[in-house]
């Protein structure tokens, strides 16, 4: 369901709050702690009972920390949130710095003084994390003490329950696979590792490898657990059994053994007493478990969670469930381009508006689960900030005259979307349609993109990008992310971005964003979904070369488009693709909207 920040806001957070903690810490003996916005699980999603960040500060962003000294304290986030941080957050309590470009250590080597002990709780921060931050504390004669519980929940009164959402059971059907057989692939990687077992932290790696869902968080349909998986013999699954139905128990426990929550850091200790050799992700697993296993006697092997990669890679089925998921939901999103070019130039139409509409077209289809993250609406000079969340402050009505930017996505059980259009309301400037060609030229070279195998999203970054280099513009985000089949729809390792360094593999999805936005005036981006295509060969060619397969069908703005600036491949593959538009989506909706869409797909 779509919430505004402001819908989550606590005005009665800062320095009530803030004096709390201090009391606190000074009763532990502490000198500082951070508090990071995360949960132990470092997902993207954070269930209320987590929200430490928001509870002291009142910042509800999907990324930042609070450093907290007895005389000194800052919050960090990136530039996606400078403006929600500062309707949100108290700054005379928390002055706000950029978390790439000031980092917390930044911070802390500038504030922490020689004796001080700065606190952290050793499952919010990851074995990575850990290591730079005992470098910053040694270098100011500070000490990082890892903590076992949280000194926040000590003095949030009011803290939410753990979430207990109902845990089901996803069908092969659906899958593709059964988990008997993922759990075996997992199991002959360890092998080659040279790995006892594995220590799995993320959700979504869980609920691949068991073939489950849960819904314990928003947006993403995820069981919080945590799970070990032995070289040899049966997983252990950990979660809170109140979740857990009878026939889902039973179906489970076939496959794993099943312990409480409390049961998981004891389970890390046995493998240690055994001398066990654990693999764990030291960029996603807290320091509190790597502490457990080497503390116990056991032996790290530091490596990418294993479930990573097998999980990017779509079966055929996963796939199937894909495109049919991407016809719908391309059908529910014609639907709201037809209404939106009605209502939008009357200039009644705000950002809140848009975007409930649009989740309202995707109810009608009758199974949507969720949307799969917080819509980006964004009217004027709100669109040129790329990541911008509206609030009820912030929401402006769409003017008449310029681009208007939305970014959404679905949750089906078939399959995640996630979809960025940018669209002309009312009569649009020249300047306009040559920013939204050069970015739509961008997403042209990706969408065509022949390359070999063992390329990395880094190689073909460039692409999006060079027809902006040429006139001298850019943009400050990645091209493209991984997406989930009904899980996360921003999965790794895949990416097309400057630091994507995974060789691209056949059966990853990946989003094709290229965008521009020329600051306080408008956003421009154009996003559909991949499929990485098999291998094939290329006519007078001597390497058979990889491809794109795109999956999302709704119209590119012809409005925007300026047909000079496009090459002829180009004009062809944007005629083409308003082709199968046209074709397979046109059947799907009314006779109104078959009307507009034939327009707005007709041939440049």
């Amino acid at each position: 369901m779509f919430q505004t920040f402001d819908d989550l806001s606590d005005p009665s957070c800062g320095a009530p709050h803030a004096a709390l903690l201090r009391t606190e810490l000074a009763r532990r003996g502490l000198d500082g702690f951070l508090v990071p916005r995360a949960d132990a699980h470092q997902g993207e999603y954070v269930p209320p009972h987590d929200c430490r960040l928001q509870w002291l500060t009142g910042f509800t962003g999907s990324a930042g920390m609070a450093a907290v000294l007895g005389n000194a304290a800052a919050i960090f986030v990136d530039g996606r949130y400078t403006i929600q941080v500062r309707e949100q957050v108290d700054l005379d309590v928390f002055p706000a710095r950029h978390l790439i470009n000031e980092p917390v250590t930044d911070w802390l080597a500038e504030h922490l003084e020689p004796g001080q002990k700065l606190g952290i709780d050793a499952m919010l921060h990851t074995v990575r994390e850990v290591r730079r931050l005992r470098e910053v504390c040694r270098d100011a004669g500070a000490e990082l003490v890892t903590l076992g519980d949280n000194p926040v929940d000590d003095v949030w009164d009011d803290r939410p329950e753990p979430p207990l959402g109902d845990v089901s059971l996803y069908p092969v059907t659906l899958a593709g696979r059964d988990a008997q057989d993922k759990i075996a692939e997992i199991q002959a990687a360890l092998g080659d590792k040279k790995a006892d077992a594995c220590v799995l932290t993320q959700p979504d790696s869980i609920a691949w490898l068991f073939n489950i869902r849960g819904s314990d968080v928003n947006h993403t349909p995820l069981p919080l657990s945590f799970a070990t998986v032995p070289r040899e013999g049966k997983p252990a699954l950990y979660i809170d059994g109140r979740k857990l139905s009878n026939s889902v128990r039973d179906a489970l426990s076939d496959l794993a053994d099943l312990g409480e929550s409390d049961g998981f850091m004891p389970g890390l200790k046995a493998f240690g007493e055994a001398g066990a050799r654990v693999l764990i992700d030291p960029a996603l697993a807290g320091i509190g478990i790597a502490d457990a296993i080497t503390g116990a006697g056991g032996t790290l092997v530091e490596a990418q969670d294993p479930v990573l990669l097998p999980k990017a890679i779509k079966n055929e089925i996963e796939l199937k469930g894909a495109r049919e998921a991407h016809i719908r939901d391309a059908a529910a999103y014609v639907n709201f381009l037809c209404w939106f070019d009605e209502v939008a130039p009357k200039g009644d139409l705000d950002e809140i508006g848009a975007a409930e509409k649009l989740e309202e077209f995707r109810r009608q289809t009758g199974v949507l689960k969720d949307i799969s993250f917080d819509t980006i609406s964004g009217a004027g000079p709100n669109g040129a900030i790329c990541h911008y969340r509206v609030s009820r402050t912030s929401n402006l009505k769409i003017p008449v005259g310029k681009p208007f930017l939305i970014d959404s996505g679905a949750q089906y059980e078939d399959g995640t979307t996630d979809i960025t259009r940018t669209i002309a309301v009312g009569e649009v400037s020249a300047e306009m349609k040559r920013h939204f060609t050069l970015v739509l030229k961008g997403h042209i070279a990706i969408s065509i993109a022949k390359f070999p195998a063992g390329t990395t999203g880094a190689q073909l970054d460039t692409l999006a990008r060079i027809d902006l280099w040429k006139a001298g513009l850019d943009f400050d985000h990645g091209t493209g992310h991984g997406v989930g089949a009904y899980l996360s729809v921003h999965e790794g390792p895949q990416r097309i971005a400057k630091t994507g360094t995974v060789p691209l593999k056949p059966g990853m999805i990946l989003s094709n964003e290229p965008g521009y936005y020329p600051a306080g005036e408008y956003g421009i981006r154009l996003e559909n979904l991949e499929i990485v295509t098999e291998a094939r060969d290329i006519p007078g060619g001597e390497r058979p070369m990889l491809g794109f397969e795109t999956i999302t069908l709704v119209p590119m703005d012809l409005r925007l488009v300026e047909p000079a600036l496009l090459t002829g491949p180009e004009r062809d593959w944007l005629n083409r693709y308003h082709e199968r538009v046209r074709a397979e989506i046109g059947p799907l909706v009314g006779a109104r909207e078959r009307i507009w869409l034939e327009q707005a797909t007709k041939e440049i």
